[in-house]
């Protein structure tokens, strides 16, 4: 589910971005992120026998980029309730902010144990 969210949200953010940015500064952006993502985890998880590949902080880098290159956008996102699905349209600011939030709950989680999160870095 992790890897899914993950390509969604780039599906979703990304595309933008590369639209702003270019597709070879974009690649390269998100490369850059990715690595800087692994080697942020490698100084602060130093004792760490999970390998780590660094997408989920290519897709902060992005979707920093997003907030930063569009900062009043709009999306439309869906919340499904039981059978139901409901489509609401928010500020872009708004689902960052969720999302930031959700992360870092995810790294308290993650200062438990290393068996709550489930591998991810």
């Amino acid at each position: 589910m992790h890897i899914i969210g993950n390509m969604w949200t780039l599906w979703i953010f990304g595309d933008n971005v590369e639209d702003r940015m270019g597709p070879v500064r974009c690649l390269v952006f998100y490369l850059i992120c990715g690595v800087t993502a692994g080697i942020v985890h490698w100084f602060t998880n130093p004792g760490s026998t999970v390998p780590t590949v660094g997408t989920s902080g290519a897709i902060a880098g992005v979707l920093g980029a997003y907030f930063y290159l569009f900062p009043y956008s709009r999306i439309v996102v869906l919340v499904p309730i039981l059978f139901f699905r409901f489509f609401f349209e928010l500020p872009a600011l708004t689902y960052l902010g969720f999302w930031a939030l959700s992360q870092v709950f995810s790294g308290g989680l993650a200062l438990a144990g290393p068996q709550q999160v489930g591998g991810v870095a």
